[in-house]
C-alpha cells in the first residue's frame, strides 16, 4: 500500500485509541489474516506487546475495529507464531512525532502452506489480473500437475467444491481470498474430467493444428513432407508424437529376356 493516506479511511482500534487501522482482513471463523497500522513508535510497541500476552493481564487475543458506520467488528488474534511483522517509519517528522506503518500479516499470505495445500492472497479490490494471480497460487499450492490452459476449468472446480473463496470481511482497500485443496477429492475429479475429454494434453484444437503449425506446412518447390505427419487428431486420441508405419521392402527383380 502506499505510505499516502490523505485519500484512505482510517479505522480505530477500540482497545488502542492512539492505534489506527487502514486496513484489515479477517476468515470465516473471524482470525486476523492482516491488518496495516498506523501510530507513534511507543504506541506501536505497546501494542504489539499486547498481542504477545494472549490472555494474560494487560494482554489482547482480540480487538474491535471502529467501521466508518460506527459498528465495532472483532478481530480475533488466535496463534501469534503463525503471524509476520513488517514495519516501516513513514512520517519521521509531524506535529505527534515519528509515525510508523506496521503490517501484521498470516504467513501463508506470502508463502503457501504445501504440506496442507493451504495458502491465501491478498489483493487491492478490482485487481485486472485477479485470475492471473489466482492461478499462479494454485499452481504453487497443488501437488498435483495442472495445464495452463486448464485454468478456467480448475478455478471454477475449485470454487463450485469451496476449495477456493474470497473472505467474508475486509475493510480499506484489500479483499483477501483462501486455497484450502481437499487434494483426494480434487484428484478424483480432474481424473473425471481428463477421461471424459474436458481437459486434454493439448488446448483444443489440437496443437498440430495452429497457425504457427500452420505456417511451417511445406511450400511449391521445398522438400515435401509426409502427410501422415499431421494427420488430424480427435479427442481422446493418444497425443504423443506420431510414428509413421515402416516402409515395405521391395527386392529387385530382374527379367531376362526370351532365348
Amino acid at each position: 500500500m502506499p505510505a499516502d493516506t490523505s485519500s484512505t479511511t482510517l479505522y480505530r482500534i477500540d482497545e488502542c485509541p492512539d492505534v489506527m487501522a487502514d486496513a484489515c482482513v479477517g476468515d470465516d471463523q473471524g482470525n486476523l489474516v492482516f491488518l496495516s497500522i498506523w501510530a507513534r513508535d511507543t504506541a506501536v510497541q505497546q501494542f504489539l506487546a499486547r498481542l504477545t500476552l494472549g490472555r494474560d493481564e494487560q494482554g489482547l487475543d482480540q480487538f474491535h475495529v471502529i467501521t466508518d458506520q460506527g459498528g465495532s467488528v472483532p478481530v480475533f488474534i488466535g496463534n501469534v507464531d503463525r503471524l509476520e511483522k513488517r514495519m516501516t517509519r513513514a512520517y519521521r517528522r509531524t506535529l505527534f512525532g515519528s509515525l510508523s506503518n506496521v503490517w501484521l500479516f498470516d504467513r501463508r499470505c506470502v508463502k503457501p502452506d504445501k504440506a496442507n495445500a493451504s495458502a491465501l492472497a491478498l489483493l487491492p479490490r478490482g485487481n485486472a489480473h485477479r485470475l492471473d494471480r489466482m492461478w499462479t497460487l494454485v499452481r504453487d499450492t497443488c501437488p498435483l500437475p495442472l495445464l495452463d490452459h486448464w485454468r478456467e476449468t480448475v478455478l471454477e472446480l475449485l470454487q463450485t467444491r469451496e476449495m477456493l473463496a474470497r473472505l467474508p470481511f475486509a475493510l480499506g482497500p484489500l479483499e483477501g481470498h483462501r486455497l484450502a485443496i481437499d487434494v483426494p477429492a480434487l484428484t478424483l475429479a480432474l481424473g473425471t474430467l481428463i477421461r471424459s475429454d474436458v481437459l486434454t494434453a493439448y488446448p483444443y484444437p489440437a496443437k498440430i493444428w495452429t497457425p504457427e503449425a500452420v505456417a511451417a506446412l511445406p511450400t511449391p518447390g521445398s522438400t515435401p513432407l509426409r502427410a501422415s505427419a499431421f494427420h488430424p487428431r480427435q479427442p481422446g486420441d493418444f497425443h504423443g508424437p506420431h510414428v509413421p508405419a515402416a516402409r515395405p521392402q521391395f527386392r529387385e527383380k530382374r527379367i531376362l529376356p526370351h532365348g
